[in-house]
C-alpha cells in the first residue's frame, strides 16, 4: 500500500524536479545577454566560466554519490565522453553567439527545437533508422519554422548578413547537442548520467580553455557580471541538470522530453520582459511550427515504442 502511495509522489516530485530544471535552462539567454551588455564578454570566455564553475561542483557531487567509480571507465567510453565534452562547448558557445546575433528569443527557439530534428537525421545516417512520414512532416515544419523566424530589412546588408550568420550558428548548435544527446544515450546504457556528465564537463573545460586564449579571454568583469556567471555554472548548470537527471528517474523519457519544452517559452517570455526584444506575426507562426515539429517527433516515438511493445 505505501509503495503505491509512493509511486506517484515520485512521478510528482520528477515532473517538478524538471520543469525547474527547464525553467533554469530557460534563464539562460537573458543572462548572457546581460553580460553582453555589462562587459566586452565573448560567447568562448561565456562558455568557459559557465562549464569550469559547474564542473567542480558536478564533480563533488558525482564523487560523493558515486565514490571511486566515478573514474572506471573503458577506454572506448572515454573517448566517447570526450567527444561529448567537446560538442558540449561546441554547442554552448554556438548558442552564446547566436544570441549576440539574433537576439535570445529567436536562438533559443531555433537551437532547442530544431535539435530533435537533427537528432533524427543524425539517427538516419548514422544508426540506419528509417525515415518515417512523421520524421519527415517534423523536419519540413522546423525548415519552415526557421525560414519564418528571419525578421530581415532587405535593405540592410550587414543586418542581414549578421541575421543569416545568428541562424547558421544557432543551427549549428543544435547540431552539436543533438550530437550529445546521441553520445548520452550511448554512455547510458553503461554509466550513470552523473559520470558521464561530470567528465564531458570537464573535458569540455580543457577544450575551451586554449581556444579561448588564443581568441581573447575576458577576465573583466562588474560584480554583477560575476554574478552573472556564477549564475550559469552553478545554477543553470550544475543544479539545473541534477534536477533533470533526478527527476527522469521518476518519468518517463517522452513526458521529461515535452516538458523541457517549458524551456524555449521561458526564454522568450523572458527576452520579451526583460529585453524588450519582439516577435512579429511571422515570427510567432515559425515558432509554432518549430514547437509543432517536435510534437510529431514526440508523436512518432511513442507510436514506434507501440509498434515494438505489441510485437514483443
Amino acid at each position: 500500500m505505501e509503495s503505491r502511495t509512493n509511486a506517484p509522489m515520485g512521478a510528482r516530485s520528477g515532473l517538478l524536479m524538471i520543469l525547474m530544471s527547464a525553467i533554469l535552462w530557460g534563464t539562460v539567454g537573458v543572462f548572457v545577454q546581460g553580460l553582453y551588455s555589462l562587459s566586452e564578454a565573448n560567447p568562448l570566455s561565456v562558455g568557459l566560466f559557465r562549464l569550469a564553475i559547474a564542473s567542480p561542483v558536478l564533480l563533488l557531487v558525482c564523487t560523493n554519490h558515486l565514490g571511486w567509480q566515478t573514474f572506471r571507465i573503458a577506454r572506448r567510453d572515454l573517448m566517447l565522453m570526450l567527444l561529448t565534452g567537446a560538442m558540449t562547448a561546441f554547442y554552448q558557445v554556438c548558442y552564446f553567439a547566436a544570441i549576440g546575433n539574433i537576439g535570445v528569443a529567436a536562438a533559443t527557439l531555433i537551437t532547442l527545437c530544431t535539435a530533435p530534428v537533427w537528432v533524427a537525421m543524425l539517427a538516419l545516417i548514422l544508426l540506419r533508422e528509417r525515415l518515417s512520414l512523421g520524421i519527415l512532416l517534423a523536419g519540413l515544419c522546423a525548415i519552415s519554422g526557421t525560414i519564418l523566424l528571419i525578421n530581415v530589412d532587405s535593405g540592410e546588408i550587414t543586418v542581414q548578413s549578421k541575421t543569416a550568420w545568428g541562424i547558421c550558428l544557432a543551427l549549428s548548435s543544435a547540431a552539436g547537442y543533438a550530437s550529445v544527446t546521441l553520445c548520452s544515450r550511448s554512455l547510458a546504457r553503461r554509466y550513470h548520467p552523473l559520470q558521464s556528465l561530470t567528465v564531458s564537463f570537464l573535458a569540455g573545460t580543457i577544450f575551451l580553455f586554449p581556444a579561448t586564449l588564443m581568441t581573447g579571454l575576458v577576465f573583466q568583469y562588474p560584480l554583477e557580471g560575476w554574478m552573472s556567471l556564477l549564475y550559469l555554472g552553478i545554477v543553470t548548470t550544475a543544479l539545473a541538470y541534477l534536477l533533470y537527471f533526478s527527476g527522469i528517474r521518476h518519468t518517463s523519457a517522452t513526458v521529461a522530453s515535452i516538458v523541457t519544452l517549458v524551456e524555449p517559452l521561458t526564454s522568450t517570455l523572458l527576452a520579451w520582459w526583460v529585453l524588450g526584444e519582439r516577435l512579429d506575426t511571422g515570427g510567432f507562426v515559425g515558432g509554432g511550427l518549430l514547437i509543432l515539429s517536435i510534437g510529431l517527433l514526440y508523436w512518432e516515438g511513442l507510436r514506434q515504442s507501440r509498434r515494438t511493445s505489441e510485437k514483443s
